[in-house]
């Protein structure tokens, strides 16, 4: 009898590792989501001030509400999505804190640069630079936390971690509004190397350096085990071939076309809303951005954050009541809850009215972007799990990022012709698309069960090889 090749002993050990090894602590897993969470706050912050600062961005650069939403979407996210899928793939197999604490530093720094642009074209390409950033985020962060929290708390862990989305958001309407009421209170605003600066400039230099001091606090985090499926004389540091991940999604198509696309039309949804709401409560009740940012920034902090958490904890519930396709059915419930509440708030004559009933809507937009990214790290293997998220991330932010800003200035500047429509256009977006969303997440959650016992048998079939 010979004796084993050494390789193979190696990858062995190494499967044996991840398969025994405990999880970690709860308390130290939490602490990693606290971390991953901040850094999302940093995404979101970075990708989303732009949206209160559509009117001074649009003076100084002699631009259109379709131009503007290009800036604040499609520029963002085509680089977001190209990159995604490559980034996903190192975040397979290579250490994902150095992954993503390379990105924050790149995105806050693009960030920065977005207050140095003075015409359309250098302000796309900055923004491209922290598409690019952003893109290291989340399927390396999914990842982690697949690996640290068993499968029955993964869904509220990424929702936790996901309620960055909406922290973000609140923050860079809110601290946002307080930094330009800052500026615009100044005389001669200048920085140092840069000089005289406008006020809106002023504002991303502010949002953009501190993500690159946390960047240090990345890289404290410790590297989670891998709990993977590996056969004999394979390695964990090896990615898995692309054919391999192309022939399980193909396998798994159904689903993921029906999942994909339907959360991305949430996603289109809420980002159309996101990026133009601050713009319908200057516009058509006379806010100033102050006021805005304010308002509007806190009820996304607070009603968004309880939204994304509330989805994930009732999948978990759900979910411990033996329904697989939780995670599914409470992303439908969240498009249907939406869909009255984004016809009325739009047509309230009255501010305080509209900011009321925005307060439901935002919570009930926030409810399935947990659930959505759980629900692909649920029916992927786990060497597979950052490159299906990335396919994930790719869809709705493409759709969702990249086109749903711009469909709201598409029907505000060609089908009204009129600025002061734009509470028509945030209307029409979201009634539209969110019965599609709701047909198409109803049909994910016909094709979930299948997904999860082709998952079972590729997971058998990889230990017995």
């Amino acid at each position: 009898m010979t004796a084993p090749d050494r390789s193979e002993s190696t990858a062995q050990a190494s499967a044996d590792e991840s398969a025994i090894s405990p999880y970690p602590r709860e308390a130290y897993s939490w602490y990693v989501v606290g971390i991953l969470m901040i850094v999302y706050v940093f995404s979101f912050m970075d990708r989303q001030i732009l949206a209160l600062l559509v009117d001074p961005i649009k003076a100084d650069l002699d631009i259109s509400d379709t131009q503007i939403s290009y800036l604040g979407g499609f520029a963002f996210a085509l680089f977001y999505t190209l990159f995604g899928i490559p980034i996903a793939r190192m975040a397979d197999s290579k250490n994902r804190k150095v992954i993503i604490s390379a990105g924050l530093a790149t995105w806050s720094l693009f960030t920065m640069l977005c207050g140095t642009a003075n015409r359309f074209l250098s302000f796309a390409l900055f923004r491209m630079g922290v598409g690019v950033g952003e893109a290291t985020l989340s399927p390396s962060a999914y990842s982690m936390i697949s690996d640290m929290f068993r499968p029955e708390r993964m869904a509220i862990a990424i929702s936790i971690y996901s309620a960055g989305i909406y922290i973000g958001t609140g923050l860079s309407n809110i601290f946002g509004g307080l930094v330009i009421g800052y500026a615009e209170s100044m005389d001669n605003l200048s920085l140092p190397i840069i000089g005289a600066v406008e006020s809106w400039q002023y504002v991303f230099f502010a949002v953009g350096f501190p993500g690159l001091l946390f960047t240090l606090v990345m890289l404290s985090v410790k590297e989670p085990v891998r709990r993977v499926s590996i056969g004999a004389g394979e390695s964990q540091q090896k990615s898995i071939p692309l054919d391999q991940v192309v022939d399980y999604i193909r396998a798994n198509q159904k689903t993921f076309l029906y999942h994909n696309v339907g959360f991305a039309l949430c996603s289109f949804i809420s980002y159309g809303g996101a990026y133009w709401i601050p713009s319908y409560l200057i516009r058509i009740h006379e806010l100033t951005r102050q006021e805005a940012g304010l308002y509007y920034g806190s009820i996304v902090m607070v009603f968004g954050t309880a939204g994304i958490i509330f989805g994930g904890w009732l999948s978990d519930r759900l979910s411990q009541k033996g329904q697989v396709d939780s995670k599914i059915k409470v992303g439908m419930l969240a498009a249907m809850l939406h869909i009255p509440f984004g016809i009325v708030y739009p047509l309230m004559p009255d501010a305080n009215w509209a900011l009321l009933l925005l307060c439901p809507a935002v919570f009930t937009a926030a409810m399935p972007f947990g659930v959505a990214p759980a629900a692909i790290q649920q029916m992927m293997p786990a060497r597979m799990r950052a490159q299906g998220a990335a396919v994930y991330l790719f869809v709705i932010n493409l759709i969702g990022l990249g086109l749903g800003p711009t469909a709201v200035a598409w029907f505000t500047d060609y089908v009204y012709g009129d600025p002061n429509k734009v509470h028509m256009s945030l209307l029409w977006v979201s009634t539209l698309f969110g019965v599609i969303a709701v047909f198409l997440l109803w049909k994910a959650s016909e094709h979930f069960q299948k997904s999860l016992d082709y998952l079972r048998v590729y997971e058998e079939k990889v230990r017995g090889s």
